[in-house]
């Protein structure tokens, strides 16, 4: 839940500057953010939010730690799944690693 709001965060302090200052991967990191929020297709939505917040940081103007915060937690978000009340846990079943046996 962290990472959207860290995502909504960033476009809603945009608005006040007017339409044109939220920038297009803005809002798709806070669509995409939704996604994570519900937790549907944790790895691949929090792939893309990684990439996204890449191109945040790189191609817009502003406080450069929120990108690099929201990418940090969406690659890391990405590697270790969706949670046990997460929609990908009901729809395809949690998958827990195991040691193998010594």
């Amino acid at each position: 839940m962290l990472i959207t709001g860290v995502l909504i965060y960033s476009v809603v302090t945009h608005i006040p500057e007017g339409p044109k200052s939220v920038a297009l991967p803005e809002l798709i990191g806070a669509g995409l953010s939704i996604f994570v929020l519900v937790g549907l297709w944790t790895p691949v939505v929090g792939g893309l939010t990684s990439l996204t917040e890449i191109w945040v940081l790189l191609y817009c103007t502003g406080d450069s730690w929120i990108p690099i915060i929201a990418a940090t937690l969406s690659a890391t978000l990405a590697m270790i799944g969706p949670g046990a009340w997460s929609v990908d846990a009901r729809l395809f079943g949690r998958k827990h690693i195991t040691p193998p046996p010594m």
